[in-house]
């Protein structure tokens, strides 16, 4: 399979990441409401036998159990898999040494002694300055107890900071986990994804599907549980206004043999130097998203995609 290298001379990874976010979730994914552990482990099992290695988590994800169950599942296998956890700049943590201990924290729950991609969740820090952060996070590179150093969410100028802040200290900054999708295109022209090109930073895709708006399977009389079923995205009139989407998609998609979804997904990888995020709960979903892998729509299929879900 064709890998993609975070940020400059970084880790080799899959063109698709496996998120874990619903992993333990109950409050917006409702973990053990027709899925549990078993269809967990059936999911990372169907992506290594994928050869989608790679997997994004959070220390928040299921407060702490979708690193539990990463952890957990990886012991049982002898293939390299590749982890990407998050940590929370939460207010009570102030200093490098709770920086550190959070690290240590999401170390013991992987049952690893290293985290190949280790992202600061979100950028404001309450008390806690971009400065002592990314230093401590240097550190850590230096300790061998990280191996690339990431963020989410961070705007155009706060990357810059960020990157700034690791590059005297030698270290790049390998990525940006920012919310992108056909739906979702405004890190185009709020200058985070030209920026991220500029310096040579991977952008990874969250809701690459747009909470499964771009899998078409969404109707009036079929809405999503949870917190989504609220959202006014999902409605008569959310769902009409993207109609025209959905419908380029499954016309691309016929050519191919692939569902909408799949489509969405390639399109965010012929972009290159980006890789969708795409979050699973079971086997099937895995094999599904895989299927955006091994194939490039044209120019022109790339260009009415481009058109019809221009801002």
């Amino acid at each position: 399979m064709e890998s993609i290298t975070l940020g400059k001379n970084g880790l080799a990874v899959p063109p698709l990441c496996i998120g874990t976010w619903a992993w333990g979730d109950k409050l917006f994914w409702n973990y053990g409401d027709g899925y549990g552990e078993e269809q967990l482990q059936a999911a990372f099992t169907a992506a290594l036998d994928a050869g989608v290695t790679f997997f994004d988590t959070a220390e928040v994800y299921g407060l702490g159990l979708s690193e539990q169950f990463l952890g957990k599942f990886m012991k049982q296998t002898t293939q390299q898999v590749q982890i990407a956890t998050k940590f929370g700049p939460l207010p009570w943590r102030w200093d490098g040494k709770s920086v550190s201990e959070a690290l240590t924290a999401s170390l013991q729950r992987l049952q690893v002694e290293r985290i190949e991609l280790y992202q600061v969740h979100w950028p404001f820090a309450f008390f806690l300055s971009q400065e002592t952060l990314m230093n401590t996070l240097a550190d850590e590179v230096a300790r061998g107890r990280i191996g690339a150093v990431g963020v989410s969410n961070y705007s155009a100028s706060q990357m810059q900071e960020a990157h700034k802040i690791l590059a005297a200290r030698g270290v790049p900054l390998a990525v940006n986990q920012v919310r992108y999708s056909l739906l979702t295109r405004q890190i185009e022209t709020n200058g985070i994804l030209p920026t991220a090109r500029e310096l040579g930073v991977t952008i990874l895709a969250y809701s690459p599907l747009a909470q499964g708006l771009l899998t078409g399977k969404y109707t009036t009389a079929y809405k999503p549980t949870g917190a989504r079923s609220i959202d006014p995205q999902f409605s008569q009139a959310g769902l009409n206004k993207i109609a025209p989407v959905l419908s380029l998609l499954r016309k691309i998609g016929e050519k191919y043999g692939c569902t909408p979804a799949q489509v969405a997904l390639n399109w965010l990888i012929a972009q290159g130097n980006v890789i969708p995020i795409a979050g699973v709960k079971n086997a099937e979903q895995v094999k599904q998203n895989v299927g955006a892998l091994g194939w490039k729509m044209t120019d022109d299929e790339f260009g009415e995609l481009e058109k019809i879900t221009r801002p």
